[in-house]
């Protein structure tokens, strides 16, 4: 199935998403759709799939001219859209969570678990996915819960399937197994419109690359005849570098000791499992790990998000192990969590409420009682302005922006303000080359102003760029140390210590 998007346009009040945009989507071949935060992917691709309507321009399928009502509309005419962020039921099966809303019913119109299974067994065998059909999602890792969306759309015949930054939650290994299910897509013939940040990825995946930019097509081009660095110039207007610019760092006093820290969970078993570690003044610290080796809950104990079973924690030489969150915060911690939605903001609110979530309470934006809102105003345009974050105006709801135009607002709250230790989680998760270019480089100045920083991230590339000092999480142990300040950290050690193979790493 071939579909042509044809002068669409659609605005968001003041605001163009797009504008006149053309595009062509074939069967059998995979499209790249890159471009910047806010950039209008996500928007051209919610026309395509029927959750919103264009203001101008028309879809074609096969040449023949469509309109969506609604989504079920565009499921119903072949299209089907995995969303960043998983739209599944925790609590239910991988074959309840692929049926929902199309459940195949038996005699008097009851629920036919076994057919039901049986197909997403069918499926699974086309397709290569191998996803237990019996499994709650609820246990199931990241990489094969981004399987069952692909099932669902499969599920409801999908010819085309767009693709909304599928690999940002994924281990390296996972990508590359994503990778042979998406050509395995394209053989059967499916149209694939993969939408990401990441050029390597684009690179690799893509038959055809189109580049938006401020809502229009600014670039279209073979895979074979790009680079990263052609591909960045065409996202953000500007050629945008790939090394982090840093010079050497000035070590001071030690900002955060954790000193044989255990963390338990529900049923007794160690999340962290006798942490020790240190971070000074005027260092960046890299945690790396395969995501699920006790990062999240490293970064929560330091947070005060989750309390510790035994052990110190040292901030600024005082023990902050059992202090509040608010405590924390208010001795200079700042926090860039990996989840966004859950921890770092509240949708509804708007990005002004958002941008003093942990201060709202601090003389600067209070007035006796009540809320100083032309101060919290004015700090809002100010972290905006500063951070790229688009916007029409700050008080528009936080849930209304991109995904990556959210992260910045969150980045912008925790580094606009007078902090001693960053705690940053995937602190370029779905943000642009320029936008990671931006942040890599505030995450340094924090380091050369004497804040001690500590990053987390599953981007190794991120983690070699960053840090002075590199830290190996495996089964909720350090097991490895390695130095970095001449960024020639031996890469291969680094990944073998993730994997466990840690013997003989540098201390």
């Amino acid at each position: 199935m071939d579909v042509e998007l044809r002068g669409i346009t659609k605005r968001f009040g003041p605001v163009v998403a797009n504008d006149n945009v053309n595009m062509m989507i074939r069967g059998g071949e995979v499209l790249g759709l890159l471009g910047e935060n806010g950039a209008g992917k996500s928007t051209m691709m919610n026309i395509l799939s029927g959750l919103y309507s264009p203001d101008e321009g028309e879809i074609l399928i096969d040449g023949k001219p469509v309109s969506f009502d609604g989504p079920g509309d565009g499921i119903a005419a072949g299209i089907g859209m995995v969303h960043q962020h998983f739209m599944l039921v925790p609590v239910f099966t991988v074959a309840e969570n692929v049926v929902l809303g199309v459940e195949p019913t038996g005699p008097l119109g009851y629920l036919d678990l076994k057919k039901a299974r049986a197909q997403v067994d069918a499926i699974n065998k086309q397709y290569g996915l191998h996803v237990p059909a019996d499994a709650l999602i609820e246990d199931l890792p990241v990489g094969i819960q981004q399987r069952v969306e692909i099932l669902k759309v499969l599920f409801r015949e999908a010819d085309v399937l767009i693709l909304d930054e599928p690999t940002a939650v994924l281990t390296p290994q996972e990508v590359e197994e994503f990778f042979a299910i998406v050509n395995s897509l394209k053989e059967a013939g499916k149209a694939i419109v993969f939408i990401t940040h990441k050029l390597h990825e684009i690179l690799a995946i893509s038959d055809r690359i189109n580049v938006l930019r401020q809502g229009r097509i600014t670039g279209e081009g073979d895979p074979k005849t790009l680079d990263e660095a052609k591909l960045a110039e065409m996202m953000v207007g500007r050629p945008v570098s790939f090394t982090v610019s840093k010079g050497a760092g000035t070590r001071g006093r030690v900002m955060l000791e954790m000193s044989d820290v255990i963390m338990l969970d529900v049923t007794d078993e160690r999340l962290l499992d006798h942490v020790s570690l240190k971070v000074h003044s005027g260092e960046v610290v890299g945690v790396a790990g395969v995501q699920g080796n006790g990062q999240t809950e490293l970064v929560e104990a330091i947070t005060g998000l989750e309390r510790v079973a035994s052990g110190k924690i040292i901030f600024d030489g005082e023990d902050i192990t059992h202090a509040s969150v608010r405590d924390r915060h208010r001795r200079g911690m700042a926090h860039i969590p990996e989840d966004r939605h859950r921890d770092g903001m509240i949708s509804p609110f708007t990005i002004a409420e958002n941008m003093v979530l942990n201060s709202y309470y601090e003389p600067t934006y209070t007035r006796g009682m009540a809320i100083d809102w032309s101060a919290v105003q004015e700090t809002a345009a100010k972290y905006c302005l500063d951070f790229d974050v688009r916007t029409p105006s700050v008080f528009l709801p936080a849930g209304n922006l991109s995904g990556g135009n959210q992260q910045k607002m969150v980045v912008a709250r925790e580094l606009e303000r007078q902090t001693k230790l960053v705690v940053a989680s995937q602190p370029t998760r779905g943000l642009d080359v320029g936008s990671i270019e931006y942040i890599h480089a505030r995450l340094i100045d924090a380091r050369d102003e004497g804040d001690g920083v500590l990053i987390v991230s599953s981007e190794l590339d991120e983690i070699m760029g960053l840090a002075d000092r590199i830290l190996v999480m495996f089964e909720g142990r350090i097991v490895a140390e390695f130095d970095n300040t001449d960024g020639k950290a031996d890469r291969n050690a680094v990944g073998l210590a993730m994997a466990g193979a840690h013997q003989g790493a540098a201390a």
